[in-house]
């Protein structure tokens, strides 16, 4: 089976999935892997939501991060169940015929702790499995071998950085993650 690499950055208004609520997320097709050969895909595909909160608990720095308005995602946004019904199905569709979707973020504990939650409470199951999951920090890491700590976009060589602007918008950092996911991957690192 070929991987199919799909960047994910979600916004929330709280540290943990349950009792903060993730208010938006976005996916960005990154690339493939067959074994062999990395094809970079990070403008191919696009997939975007904002959701009704699903608690009345938030932290108002979180909410200041993102912008969103939850009175405005309270009657405006999607029901989660409705959300990640059609996420999957996006998931999916990108992935058909021998393709495996795998998650990929910087850093992807915290979206993937929030994905994988509201996946299995709202739609029953994730398309990503329970592990199928990258984390670029922590490649980056392994090829630059430096500590974690210095495995920072700060500390990345330019080079690897992607063109757009890490934005807060859920749609636009998964898009700008695509390109660092592919960058990183096609960068020999320093053992060479």
């Amino acid at each position: 089976m070929t991987d199919l690499y799909i960047s994910a950055d979600i916004e929330s208004d709280g540290p943990i999935p349950g009792e903060f609520s993730m208010l938006s997320f976005g996916f960005a097709v990154a690339g493939s892997f067959d074994g062999e050969s990395f094809a970079p895909e990070p403008d191919r595909a696009t997939f975007y939501r904002e959701l009704q909160p699903i608690s009345e608990r938030f932290d108002p720095d979180a909410l200041r991060v993102s912008g969103l308005d939850r009175n405005r995602l309270a009657t405006e946004g999607a029901e989660p169940a409705a959300a990640m019904a059609d996420a999957a199905a996006w998931v999916d569709e990108q992935a058909s015929g021998d393709r495996r979707p795998v998650m990929v973020a910087y850093p992807a504990v915290f979206d993937w702790m929030f994905l994988h939650w509201y996946f299995v409470r709202f739609g029953g199951g994730s398309p990503f499995g329970h592990s199928r999951c990258l984390d670029i920090k922590t490649m980056y890491q392994q090829k630059a071998q430096v500590t974690l700590g210095k495995a920072t976009k700060r500390h990345m060589p330019r080079r690897l950085m992607s063109s757009r602007a890490h934005t807060h918008h859920a749609l636009d950092d998964a898009i700008e993650q695509a390109q660092l996911f592919a960058n990183v991957w096609e960068w020999p690192g320093l053992r060479d």
